[in-house]
């Protein structure tokens, strides 16, 4: 997983944070595999004081893989394994220039036949770097699974 962000246009994080998250939130992680290579990932968590939410942290595909569904396909595991079954909500952050996210999680929607809203969560000025946009809560549900 850290190698895909690595060599792409995601959020970099620690190699740890990857490691944590499989370990610690393995029921809420998807991984797509091609020949023993990781071409797209989601790492997820529920929140403790909102088990009906499923909260997206990261969610990437290969560069070389795009444009086949990966995503949508990961999304849609997660969202249908049992420890989401009392999930109603898919939750993400997303800043206003990710287009290609801001477009996932609105057919994520459409799919389900349920509304995606978007409301403002982070200003830029709690991020420590310059430069870093708002993040914007995507909020997809409530889900007909």
């Amino acid at each position: 997983m850290w190698e895909l962000v690595n060599n792409s246009t995601l959020d970099q994080n620690s190699p740890y944070k990857y490691i944590m998250m499989c370990e610690y939130f393995a029921e809420t992680c998807v991984v797509a595999k091609e020949n023993d290579k990781v071409v797209g990932f989601v790492t997820a968590f529920i929140p403790p004081k909102r088990q009906d939410v499923v909260f997206v942290w990261q969610i990437g595909v290969d560069a070389s893989q795009r444009g086949k569904g990966i995503a949508s396909k990961l999304l849609n595991e997660l969202i249908n394994r049992k420890v989401c079954e009392n999930v109603n909500f898919v939750e993400a952050t997303i800043t206003p220039s990710n287009k290609a996210s801001q477009s996932l999680f609105r057919r994520l929607a459409r799919e389900h036949n349920t509304t995606c809203e978007v409301s403002d969560l982070f200003g830029e000025e709690l991020f420590p770097t310059e430069g870093h946009e708002e993040e914007l809560n995507f909020r997809v549900g409530p889900l007909n699974k």
